[in-house]
């Protein structure tokens, strides 16, 4: 997921911003001209002028892919794989997952290639849509990763939960609830006080969940049963039938969970040596290997434990199936030290979520695309404040939700929101900047274009599509489109304020071109010079210096 299933992923702008340390940020998030990023290129420069350096080459990129892409996700998701599925054939949710990973990400590979700069999403968003609706689409999607990052956090806390349950035998609902809410307040006092060895930690969580993959690998094919595995129940490839393309939507739903992460590296753009080959070659090649550690994850433990047992809601399997795996082939004892890992992990992912989540906001108050306040920094120890605080309640929020209903429910719930804005919205984005910005320079164009396009498009609108039918009751599409409505509210209010379009005029960067239309008062700001290649040494001039 992003980071086991989105959990164990540093989220969009989880790197440190550039300036965010100093104490020329200015009160109001804005900073003064020399902190304040550009857009096109994500700006690439620190507040003392040095910048971003091109330092991650193409192993340092993939591994921080696959790094986010791991976490607690595979261990709480075959479960629910197995029952959207109805049986073992559920490994077609992971190939599923893979093929729409693969596909968007030569979309976030492109747009990575030709802005590559930090910021991501909402860079593109930015420079595709601003044309026709200013920075409307740069702030929806902020205004919906403020909800679909700690949704994604919250998913990691009720999986360590579940997983406490096994080592916490006959822990109440209530025990749970405060259990989780604990947890979530814990990782919050800790972020608070400021975080300077991040990268330390994520190598930590990175190396104990290969350890416990490893561990419940080797252990299932230690005692693998083929029949177990590849037993499948009657008229379970049955393409026409209706109830296996629900069960089709619903695993592919869980599959891009747990893939979240590939675009990682994407968003740390300005630090990328030779964005152009490296990113498509570090998506590519991260989506490939974590399929394959998912897919000898799965059918090991189809191989050990019965797919039924999996269906029942009150078995070790259901709850804490890699628990149940080790249990079966090497003993209890072995089976707590595997759950004891698990939970560290668990703690990890939302650690360093969290930790990246709050950096979302800040970034884009600091360059006026939402609201100022989210750009203050805490006095003493400089982190997002108010950016960090949301985000934990939301955390909080989230984390109830899915005790109250189930895991599947909240995935089908921060999915949806995600797609509308950030994934649908970027598959239109590649297309709309080869036709608006045809010079901008591309060092990586994607792969048998439209195809992957095409393929992510279906993708993204299968999950959304079937996901009322898959969380039935929970309304997940009526809540995404109300949450992207209020969204709208908001961004009428905040451009009020700001005096920026509707209430202003357009401020629209392009990396090309300067051209500035007579009968129009849009400012254009040459953020991408003409032909430069971003990766040549040295900061771009900006035209005023020119």
């Amino acid at each position: 997921m992003a980071g086991g299933p989105a959990t164990g992923k540093t989220p969009p702008g989880g790197q440190t911003p550039p300036g965010g340390g100093s104490g020329e940020d200015s009160a109001d998030g804005g900073g003064d001209g020399q902190n304040r990023r550009g857009g096109g290129d994500g700006g690439n420069r620190s507040s003392d002028g040095t910048g971003f350096v091109r330092r991650i080459g193409l192993f340092q990129a993939t591994a921080i892919n696959m790094s986010q892409m791991c976490g607690i996700g595979p261990f709480v998701t075959i479960p629910l794989m197995v029952a959207a599925f109805g049986g073992p054939q559920a490994v077609i949710g992971f190939l599923a997952g893979a093929l729409l990973a693969l596909a968007d990400g030569l979309i976030w590979a492109e747009l990575g290639a030709s802005l590559p700069g930090a910021g991501g999403s909402y860079v593109y968003l930015r420079q595709a849509f601003q044309y026709r609706t200013g920075k409307l689409m740069p702030f929806l999607f902020v205004w919906t990763a403020m909800l679909f990052i700690p949704l994604i956090m919250s998913t990691g806390v009720v999986g360590l939960v579940q997983y406490l349950g096994y080592l916490w035998h006959g822990m109440t609902q209530t025990q749970g609830d405060l259990v989780g809410l604990g947890v979530i307040a814990l990782v919050v006092a800790l972020l608070w006080r400021g975080v300077e060895h991040i990268a330390r930690i994520t190598a930590v969580m990175w190396g104990v969940m290969i350890a416990a993959v490893v561990l419940v690998i080797g252990a299932a094919f230690g005692d693998f049963d083929a029949d177990k595995a590849f037993t499948y129940p009657a008229h379970a490839f049955d393409l026409g039938s209706g109830q296996f393309w629900t069960g089709f939507a619903a695993g592919l739903t869980i599959g891009i969970y747990d893939y979240l992460g590939y675009n990682t590296a994407a968003y740390m753009g300005a630090e990328i040596k030779d964005p152009g080959r490296t990113l498509p070659r570090a998506i590519v090649t991260s989506i490939v290997g974590i399929m394959g550690i998912y897919l000898l994850l799965q059918i090991g433990t189809l191989g050990v434990i019965d797919w039924h047992q999996m269906l029942d809601p009150h078995s070790v399997a259901s709850q804490s199936v890699a628990s149940a795996v080790l249990e079966e082939t090497w003993g209890k004892g072995a089976a707590d030290v595997v759950t004891v890992l698990i939970l560290v992990t668990a703690f990890a992912s939302v650690f360093a979520g969290l930790l990246g989540g709050s950096r979302v906001p800040y970034d884009a108050a600091r360059e006026r695309v939402f609201f100022r306040p989210y750009g203050r920094l805490h006095p003493r120890h400089r982190f997002p404040v108010l950016g960090l605080a949301t985000m934990g309640v939301v955390t909080a929020v989230g984390f109830l939700i899915g005790r109250h209903t189930d895991l599947a429910t909240l995935i089908q719930l921060l999915t949806t929101v995600m797609v509308i804005v950030q994934a649908l919205a970027q598959v239109l984005a590649v297309t709309v900047l080869r036709r608006r910005q045809p010079g901008l320079r591309r060092p990586y164009r994607m792969w048998l274009y439209p195809v992957p396009s095409v393929v992510a498009l279906v993708g993204w609108l299968v999950i959304y599509g079937y996901a009322d039918r898959n969380a039935p009751g929970r309304h997940p599409i009526e809540w995404s489109l109300a949450w992207v409505g209020a969204g709208c509210v908001a961004f009428l209010l905040w451009a009020r304020f700001e005096k920026v379009w509707p209430f202003g005029p357009k401020e629209i960067s392009e990396g090309i071109n300067e051209e500035v239309s007579a009968e129009t008062s849009e400012q254009i700001s040459e953020e991408y010079p003409r032909g430069a290649d971003p990766d040549a040494g040295g900061a771009p001039v900006p035209p005023s210096a020119r």
